[in-house]
């Protein structure tokens, strides 16, 4: 018989699970699956745990007020930096505290730092979802009416709001582009398919190919970790080809610096020997050497928009779901080359 309260965490311990396992059994979450739940129950009966739900709403609801959680997929990304940025300049001046956490792409890690801010009170939550995220996974959180912002990633059928950019439009202005210097093999880098960004950017990549009147050829596309890891695998891929691509849009502003980083390895110059856009324009794009031409999403503004969002729903007091697509601009710079096309013009 143990001596004194039995706590949350004394639980975790006999069932050999985390404590926001334990969280999620007692608010009768659906994500838990039965052996856990029942492992997690015999541990309490053993211990004699009795959950005083009146007590855990009470501390709820008095320390739901001034904490906003934010759940990043990849944090190594600057984008994402960027972007919780954007969030802490909006929500500081508001008077609330953003909780920061990284997934690194593991669902099973989203729900319990998710569990976790619930048991801290968290008046709200702003999240790129991690991949193999279900629109189920966020039915608590409605359940219970804490308002959600989705960013990034788009979640059809989760009910909770969302803050998207133009990834289409995007990446078919900078197949246009490319086609416009006169590229006529352009590949599509980086990326994992199983993810809505990687399908809405590759229906835009599809687009912008038939706007230009080029065919579209399977092989040049080639998905990849949206790293800059990922980028110098991709582009080596690409180069191995026997009609090897002359340019490539990037995934991310990461698989382009990737790419970079792939080809100045084979003795080539990016912009001069081979074309690259990105996709983001973190601040790094911009002091690059090549500086990269890019889509800007303006990951800050974004930010702060999905800042902004949140606190309405909160102050409002409800948490009804919008859907806002952000617009974005292809910015030119020196990795497509565009720059040295145009000096050939003027010396012709």
């Amino acid at each position: 018989m143990m001596k004194g309260r039995v706590t949350v965490i004394d639980i975790a311990q006999a069932a050999g699970v985390s404590k926001s396992t334990v969280s999620l059994v007692l608010q009768g979450s659906p994500l838990v699956n039965e052996a856990t739940r029942s492992k997690v129950n015999s541990a309490m009966r053993e211990l004699g745990y009795v959950y005083n739900r009146g007590a855990a709403n009470l501390r709820q609801a008095s320390a739901k007020s001034k904490i906003i959680g934010v759940v990043v997929n990849d944090l190594t990304n600057s984008f994402f930096a960027e972007l919780a940025v954007g969030v802490d300049m909006v929500v500081q001046s508001a008077g609330f505290v953003q909780f920061l956490s990284n997934t690194s792409e593991s669902i099973d890690r989203q729900r319990e730092v998710i569990a976790s801010m619930r048991e801290h009170g968290i008046s709200g939550l702003i999240v790129s979802p991690a991949r193999a995220t279900e629109a189920v996974d966020f039915k608590p959180l409605v359940a219970a009416g804490i308002p959600v912002v989705v960013v990034v990633r788009s979640l059809p059928g989760a009910k909770v709001s969302s803050i998207v950019s133009d990834n289409e439009g995007g990446t078919s202005a900078a197949v246009e582009h490319l086609a416009s210097l006169g590229h006529t093999r352009i590949a599509f880098l980086g990326g994992f398919t199983d993810t809505a960004v990687f399908e809405e950017r590759l229906a835009g990549y599809v687009d912008g190919l038939n706007r230009a009147g080029l065919g579209f050829d399977e092989e040049l596309v080639i998905s990849s970790a949206p790293s800059r890891a990922g980028g110098v695998d991709a582009i080596g891929r690409a180069i191995a080809m026997g009609n090897r691509p002359t340019a490539a849009v990037c995934f991310n502003d990461a698989v382009a610096f990737g790419v970079c980083d792939g080809l100045r390895a084979r003795h080539m110059e990016p912009g001069r020997d081979f074309a690259v856009v990105g996709f983001d324009d973190v601040i790094e794009a911009q002091t690059a050497v090549p500086a990269l031409t890019t889509v800007s999403v303006d990951p800050q503004s974004m930010g702060r928009r999905a800042a902004q969002l949140l606190l309405k729903q909160i102050n409002a007091g409800r948490a009804e779901a919008e859907n806002v697509t952000t617009a974005v601009r292809l910015v030119v710079r020196e990795s497509c080359g565009a720059a040295q096309k145009k000096a050939g013009r003027k010396m012709a």
